[in-house]
């Protein structure tokens, strides 16, 4: 009976979902996020995912948080999938601006009006939310555009336009798969991601110089966001979502957990039998 027990165990272990829980071999990770966490003076939420792998750690994963400026990647990807339905091109004009241009100030600059623009021509922030909860998108609300979302009273803990860290992480994952938009579509969105010129005191900061880093910031007062990818020295990439609100640490909190999550990821690559990069 004990062999049998034992059997059924490792069975299960190899017929769970890679994504169902955080890998027992991320707990040194996810210990040190915690104490980095508990150390800083802002409200923090981590979540981190190897796209080959399924492996992942978070810290508040499942707590929402504003989602600021992170929102003009669904924005992104929702243009992007239209264009890969035929109902769209990157060589449209909206208002008399090349569609390129206007990704390339929203993603790159994070220009708000950039944004507002595009939201207008996917169908506007409730398209937004329908088209991510139609695709099995759950934790992410898109509520109000970026201009009406700057006139209103600034309360953090509001659960309009937020995301929790593991909905925003699955929404990466997603894009990455080619689940949401197309492999094509997918090069393009982080092509333009890795030119990102906001936030280089977050995500990319402590990082060893040359890492490859598509992502996007996200700001407001009492508030600071960074989502996106980290590619790791063997190829591996990471989706990361880090939310901070309050104190006022919390670009150096960015770059410490990114740091912390780029070093465990690293460590547990360099153990043996760990497969390859394999990209969708």
């Amino acid at each position: 009976m004990r062999y049998i027990a034992i059997f059924l165990s490792m069975l299960a272990f190899v017929a769970a979902p890679a994504t169902a829980a955080s890998s027992p071999d991320l707990v040194s990770v996810e210990q040190q996020l915690s104490s980095l966490v508990s150390g800083s003076s802002a409200d923090v939420g981590i979540a981190a995912l190897d796209l080959n792998t399924g492996e992942t750690v978070s810290i508040k994963g499942d707590t929402p948080f504003p989602m600021a400026s992170t929102v003009k990647v669904a924005i992104a990807a929702l243009y992007l999938s239209q264009v890969d339905h035929g109902q769209k091109t990157l060589d449209d004009t909206i208002d008399g601006q090349p569609v390129r241009k206007l990704m390339g100030r929203m993603l790159i600059y994070s220009d708000n009006h950039a944004a507002d623009v595009l939201f207008k021509d996917v169908g506007g922030p409730h398209a937004v939310h329908n088209w991510l909860a139609q695709n099995g998108i759950r934790g992410v609300h898109v509520d109000r555009t970026i201009a009406q979302l700057l006139a209103a009273k600034r309360d953090l803990w509001d659960t309009r336009d937020s995301s929790t860290p593991k909905a925003m992480v699955d929404l990466l994952r997603r894009i990455y798969k080619g689940e949401l938009i197309s492999p094509q579509s997918r090069n393009y969105l982080l092509g333009v991601m890795a030119k990102c010129e906001t936030g280089k005191n977050r995500m990319k900061w402590l990082l060893p110089a040359g890492t490859p880093v598509e992502h996007k910031t996200g700001t407001l007062t009492g508030l600071a966001d960074d989502v996106g990818f980290i590619s790791m020295p063997d190829g591996h990439r990471i989706a990361v979502a880090i939310f901070t609100r309050g104190g006022s640490d919390r670009p150096r909190t960015i770059a410490q957990a990114a740091r912390t999550i780029y070093d465990g990821f690293k460590t547990l690559f360099s153990w043996p039998f760990r497969p390859a990069l394999t990209a969708q």
